[in-house]
């Protein structure tokens, strides 16, 4: 039977020997720390089955301890060790997600019942996983790193978009991964042994992209001194991902729905049609349905290609995802630049989770990797105060209407909120293109809730969407 890694912090040193004698007895494999700073850089290092810590320490103490672990993994197994006047206290850390406490003097029985049940659970909640866990051990998805729900439908929808051959459209912010999961489909998918072309639509010269798509013959314009392979003949047998694919041409979009109707293109200059069998993701940060209804893309083509659609979440919607890939650039940087730092402290990690990150992962990244940089080679952690203005105060959005203070007139508190709400509806309706059904999605709203807002507040909108 595998053996059960526990993390045991306690800081008085015969409490935690004693404790780590009694696990050890039954078979478990013992990490046992005297300080919750510590137990933070442990976890991000390993993976323990069970956490079991003491309420009171110094530095950081259990309910730290507790709130970190929970972010990072929330299905975590943590058992609070509590003196009798601080029963209360666990009780609380229960409600944060504790899955018990147990009082000291320790019982060597009470303790052993204790951890037994939690190891059920554990087997029982497992068991009811096992088979999609199974499914999901097929699959690398290589730099994507996420437990958040979210990233959980996406990597669902990875896996079954990997099993079939059909059109994918990614939808997503700027930074949120969208090359990430065209690799994991392709490299997941039964053409991994045949090409990957890579083209991003909106940073190669309108002029210039359709002989990067296609290719051209020699002399078919000024400057073709040779004739070229396109993207579409290098990938063939394999797939080719489009990114940006909202910043195509009309002219371009036709012949990409061609390629996809008939199987079939022609270089630039040439009269040789010639045969593809490429499978197509595309990638996109516009609102593909306003661009439809613009006329700015193609419906056919929009149809052909959003057989697939998978909606990558902006990083400020992943939860525990933040400090999970924060400490994962960490280490990387870390490495790279050959300097000790090790973890954030509790605060940096909270104004992580605080920020919006407009950019991203990729804003997250280059963070870490300056905040890496400037640290001293024999300095181990990363300080609240060391962060950006910007994550000090938050989010810069979040205090559009904060009231810092109340004036000696006072202030109309329903206007007060009136107006933010206003402001919030407009936003989600910008934000969606003025869909109503993916801005009370993106709302939490029904739509009929979202509709009569608008009317109460004179939002005008066209009620046909």
């Amino acid at each position: 039977m595998k053996s059960t890694k526990v993390l045991i912090v306690e800081d008085n040193d015969l409490s935690r020997e004693n404790l780590t004698e009694l696990l050890k007895g039954d078979g478990h494999t013992v990490t046992a720390l005297a300080n919750g700073r510590d137990a933070i850089q442990a976890y991000i290092e390993d993976k323990y089955d069970l956490v079991i810590t003491d309420l009171r320490m110094p530095h950081v103490d259990g309910m730290e301890l507790l709130k970190f672990i929970k972010e990072i993994n929330q299905a975590a197994i943590v058992i609070m060790m509590t003196g009798y006047g601080t029963v209360q206290t666990a009780v609380e850390a229960m409600k944060l997600g504790a899955f018990d406490y147990i009082t000291k003097p320790l019982k060597d029985d009470i303790v052993k019942l204790t951890i037994d049940r939690a190891l059920a659970y554990v087997k029982l909640r497992d068991e009811n996983i096992t088979l999609k866990d199974h499914l999901k051990e097929k699959f690398d998805f290589g730099k994507m790193i996420g437990y958040s729900d979210p990233m959980k439908k996406v990597f669902d929808t990875i896996e079954k978009a990997s099993n079939s051959d059909s059109t994918v459209l990614i939808y997503g912010e700027s930074g949120t991964g969208k090359e990430f999961v065209a690799k994991a489909i392709h490299f997941n998918s039964s053409r991994k042994d045949n090409p990957l072309a890579m083209v991003n639509c909106g940073a190669i010269p309108e002029e210039f992209l359709e002989s990067e798509l296609f290719g051209h013959e020699k002399g078919s314009f000024a400057g073709a001194i040779r004739s070229r392979i396109g993207r579409f003949e290098l990938a063939q047998g394999g797939t080719i991902f489009l990114d940006e694919i909202g910043d195509m041409s009309p002219a371009l979009q036709i012949k990409v729905l061609r390629v996809i109707q008939e199987k079939q293109i022609e270089r630039i200059g040439g009269i040789k049609t010639i045969n593809v069998d490429v499978r197509i993701i595309a990638a996109t940060n516009q609102d593909l349905d306003k661009a439809v209804a613009e006329k700015r893309f193609r419906e056919d083509l929009y149809y052909r290609i959003n057989v697939i659609p998978i909606h990558l979440p902006p990083l400020r919607e992943r939860g525990p995802d933040i400090n999970i890939l924060a400490n994962h650039f960490l280490a990387k940087f870390s490495k790279l630049k050959r300097k000790q730092v090790k973890r954030l402290d509790p605060e940096a990690s909270r104004l992580l989770m605080r920020y919006s990150w407009p950019g991203n992962v990729r804003e997250l990244e280059n963070l870490i990797e300056m905040l890496v940089v400037m640290k001293e080679k024999n300095e181990e952690e990363i300080h609240a105060e060391e962060l950006p203005q910007k994550l000090l105060r938050g989010t810069g959005e979040e205090d559009q209407f904060a009231v810092t203070e109340i004036p000696e007139k006072g202030i109309d508190f329903n206007e007060y909120v009136k107006r933010f709400e206003k402001d919030l509806l407009l936003k989600a309706l910008g934000t969606c293109g003025g869909i109503k059904n993916r801005a009370a999605k993106l709302l939490n709203l029904n739509r009929t809730t979202l509709v009569e807002k608008l009317k109460r507040l004179n939002i005008a909108n066209d009620e046909s969407n």
